[in-house]
């Protein structure tokens, strides 16, 4: 009885989640899903990648920008979640090698018109290339999406900021707002990822200075969740948890409500960052 009951409630779901939901809203979500590694133990990826999966429907998202997802993650979400296409290449070849800073987004509500990637570098155009101090190759991944619903274009970017780079950090807010500029033209813009830096820090200070791009926290007319993100799969002390993964947009969009999700499931987490969620509409 408890499972049916369960499969009833997990149907209507999405009718709980967005509740008050105007048609034209759009749910989107930010989400380091942590690489699968053999180190995470209890909480690798075979432990928590039906959870991750089901996460698109119990929060009705129509479009998310992911971090640290391997090949054979993004094929994982993909069989989970059927309703949704990806966009996006792995960092370290600009096909299936490394971490994809992968685009997902509902085929039933959007259409990509053009998309692409970039590297966080002095050479941004060669695929794998590493910039300044970082430790890694880091990506971006964007795209320009019809929305089906309303007919309107919105630049959608995603990255994952190093964290180790110092310098890294800074030039990849430069370089990712001189993008972000020239790519939109007059669109709405959207940018999710994980910057590996506070509110304070000064790379996400950058983005706010920048004159045009906010954080959708600070403009949601209503937010729920903790004031962090990263918990290391709740192991960190909750007073050195930091919130460092953000939804940026522009004053083309409306952000109508904000959510950071910290939810178990038996011993483990949907990852070791929070997912967040803005529910939001285009104005332009």
């Amino acid at each position: 009885m408890r499972t049916y009951l369960f499969a009833i409630l997990l149907c209507f779901a999405p009718v709980f989640a967005v509740f008050g939901q105007e048609s034209d809203d759009i749910r989107v979500m930010t989400f380091n899903i942590r690489l699968d590694t053999p180190v995470d133990s209890l909480n690798k990826w075979s432990y928590r990648k039906a959870e991750a999966a089901k996460l698109f429907l119990l929060e009705a998202v129509d479009i998310a920008g992911t971090q640290e997802v391997l090949k054979h993650q993004l094929d994982d979400l993909l069989a989970g979640a059927p309703a949704f296409a990806s966009l996006g290449v792995g960092r370290a070849d600009g096909k299936e090698a490394g971490e994809y800073s992968a685009i997902f987004y509902r085929k039933d509500r959007f259409r990509p018109e053009k998309s692409g990637n970039f590297w966080l570098s002095e050479t941004p155009e060669i695929a794998g290339s590493k910039g300044w101090d970082a430790a890694c190759e880091r990506i971006v991944s964007w795209a320009v999406f019809t929305d089906l619903k309303t007919n309107r274009q919105f630049l959608f970017m995603n990255t994952h900021f190093d964290h180790i780079g110092v310098q890294a950090r800074k030039n990849s807010a430069l370089l990712l707002i001189e993008k972000a500029a020239e790519l939109a033209g007059e669109l709405p813009v959207i940018i999710t990822g994980d910057f590996n830096g506070t509110a304070d820090s000064e790379p996400v200070q950058m983005m706010l200075h920048s004159g045009w791009l906010f954080d959708s926290k600070q403009l949601a007319k209503t937010t729920n969740g903790p004031e962090w993100t990263f918990h290391d799969f709740g192991r960190l002390p909750e007073n050195e948890r930091e919130l460092i993964d953000f939804i940026f947009v522009n004053k083309k969009v409306e952000v109508k409500s904000y959510s950071n999700i910290f939810r178990q499931f038996g011993s483990t987490y949907y990852s070791d960052h929070n997912p967040v969620i803005v529910q939001l509409r285009l104005t332009e």
